[in-house]
């Protein structure tokens, strides 16, 4: 019989060796971090944030039932899914290019256990753990191109979200998932890091980096290496590739836009990298380290450009000239003169997590976050944005995951703390305080109301109430639950 998922937060003992190997680079911890446990479950979602979505799916609020009926519409939320896993998953090149059956397979794990902790529905659980026990039981490694460090981060960042969520379960092979991780998905990500597989260090945009970045920072958590999380966070505020946060953002303008340096590329992949910096930043979060506030909230002023940009607004930006080429090989330059056209139909799950954090944690207005998150609700997940790999980047469904209403005190630009560790205060800050905003809000604004802008939200974006009958909610053990996440 399968036991019931724990829904507190698990605090695990840190300083437990995994043996990453002679590729990761170890960090001597940050003074506020060194031996602190990590907290359980912590990667994109905490224990507080999914008794939240089952409580307000329960009650019917929205937006969280529109968000909720897209989780459960889509195909790979049902659980009748089988997985097909592979020994050897290829992309860019090798036979067969194999990846797409993985990022399904693990969407459909990552879906299922989101909506097992919505409705307790336990065939949903079971369905994730299968899929998951299935694919670290015979996956052996990621080959092809240079796409395998893509598949490497994203894929990596990925499986470990949705194991997070059964960590706790019964039948989970939490040992195994933990070593599929560090020998087959962090190694290709960590390296990436180090060497850039053998090319100068800007001959990749940030989006390279920042799955990169994901996949170390997601091994370091769900695998409870410190060492392996400072790694990512070093790297995410010195780094010297373009996915760090000054080479990524390296312009702020009066105005308070941050100029993404990808926006001279093109509009898909400047929207990949704000989504990967901000999943970044909410995982770093969950464990008291706060990046979103870090250099005066700078990711808040790119975040903030790039949905201006993508709304059809007028964005400025600098020539930007980086060396391309191998070392020791083939060497040039290119130079973005101007910034890509926009189109603003074009959208990917990114916003609900970054809006609510900057303006219902932080209360900071962020009128342009706010303006697309409201136009992306409610956001789906892999499978509604088309089957290509690029509309499973994101594991999304941030209308349901990541809509909070505002923490008291938050409003007026105070910073509350990351989510507490064990000792009920945050580690490692990271950054000054957020002053700032990256745009002025006049009264009214959807950024600058309170609490209520759920409602606000779900109106711009059209997001009408999912009955009730539709939402199959089973009761839980309220044993369980006592103590809080």
């Amino acid at each position: 019989m399968t036991r019931q998922i724990s829904r507190r937060s698990m605090l695990k003992a840190a300083g437990i060796g995994i043996g990453i190997g002679a590729t990761a680079t170890a960090f001597a911890p940050s003074a506020g971090a060194a031996g602190a446990p990590l907290v359980h479950p912590g990667l994109l979602h905490t224990g507080a944030d999914l008794d939240r979505m089952a409580a307000k799916v329960k009650a019917g609020a929205r937006p969280y039932t529109a968000g909720f009926a897209k989780l459960t519409a889509n195909r790979h939320a049902q659980s009748g899914w089988r997985p097909n896993p592979q020994a050897v998953v290829y992309r860019g090149s090798g036979t067969p290019e194999n990846y797409r059956v993985l990022y399904n397979d693990i969407h459909a794990a990552y879906q299922n256990a989101l909506r097992y902790h919505v409705t307790g529905e336990e065939a949903h659980a079971d369905t994730a753990v299968a899929i998951l026990n299935a694919w670290s039981g015979k996956l052996t490694a990621l080959e092809g191109s240079a796409d395998r460090f893509l598949a490497a981060g994203l894929y990596g960042y990925q499986f470990a979200n949705a194991a997070e969520l059964v960590r706790e379960h019964g039948d989970f092979d939490l040992g195994r998932a933990q070593e599929l991780m560090r020998t087959v998905f962090h190694p290709l990500s960590d390296d990436f890091l180090t060497r850039h597989n053998g090319a100068v260090v800007t001959n990749y945009w940030p989006n390279w980096d920042l799955t990169a970045i994901a996949c170390v920072l997601a091994t370091g958590i769900f695998c409870e290496e410190r060492a392996v999380v400072e790694r990512a966070v070093e790297y995410f505020k010195h780094g010297d590739g373009m996915g760090s946060v000054k080479h990524a953002i390296p312009v702020v303008h009066e105005d308070g836009l941050g100029e993404w340096v990808e926006a001279g590329r093109d509009q898909g992949h400047a929207l990949l990298g704000v989504g990967l910096m901000g999943t970044v930043c909410e995982m770093a979060w969950n464990q008291g380290i706060d990046l979103y506030g870090y250099d005066d909230s700078r990711f808040l002023k790119g975040a903030q450009y790039v949905a201006k940009w993508s709304l059809g607004g007028d964005v400025p930006y600098t020539a930007n000239t980086r060396k391309k080429g191998a070392i020791g090989g083939w060497s040039g330059s290119e130079t973005a003169s101007g910034v890509a056209g926009a189109d603003p139909s074009m959208t990917r799950p990114i916003w609900a997590m970054i809006a609510n954090h900057y303006t219902k944690r932080r209360g900071l207005p962020a009128s342009y976050l706010t303006r697309a998150a409201a136009k992306a609700a409610p956001e789906g997940g892999g499978g509604d944005y088309g089957p290509n790999s690029g509309g499973f980047d994101q594991l999304g469904f941030g209308t349901l995951a990541f809509t909070r209403d505002r923490v008291e005190g938050a409003a007026g630009g105070s910073t509350p703390s990351p989510s507490p560790g064990p000792s009920g205060g945050s580690r490692d800050a990271g950054g000054v305080r957020p002053q700032a905003s990256a745009s002025p809000v006049a009264v009214g604004d959807l950024a600058a109301t309170g609490s209520g802008d759920v409602a606000g939200w779900a109106a711009a974006a059209g997001i009408g109430a999912v009955a009730g009958g539709l939402l199959l909610l089973r009761r839980r053990d309220q044993g369980r639950r006592e103590g809080g996440a």
